[in-house]
């Protein structure tokens, strides 16, 4: 069998990572292994997208966005490509948080 190339390689390589991903199960255990993982201001920019999908698909304008979470019109615009043309992740993501916080909202 030949070399991979680096673009198979690299599949696997996110695979893996995917894999450890759906293994976490506690809050706790997400922020331990984002926290060796990235770096503060690559999970912040990333929590900062998730919140800029979220208030997307609110209907909240670029400049309430922009005043709000402090980001660049053009990751809003990148973000909101993403809803509009993208796979659905920030939907789906976003639609099961949304339904947890609910059940949990009525538990309380």
């Amino acid at each position: 069998m030949g070399r991979l190339s680096r673009k198979e390689k690299m599949s696997r390589q996110t695979e893996v990572l995917f894999r450890a991903i759906l293994e976490l199960q506690t809050i706790e255990e997400c922020q331990d292994f984002f926290e060796d993982l990235c770096t503060m201001k690559e999970l912040a920019d990333m929590a900062q997208r998730v919140e800029t999908a979220n208030m997307l698909l609110d209907g909240k304008t670029y400049e309430q966005i922009v005043k709000e979470v402090e980001i660049s019109t053009a990751t809003i615009s990148r973000i909101n490509r993403c809803i509009q043309y993208g796979n659905g992740g920030y939907r789906t993501i976003l639609g099961r948080v949304s339904a947890e916080e609910k059940s949990s909202d009525v538990l309380e």
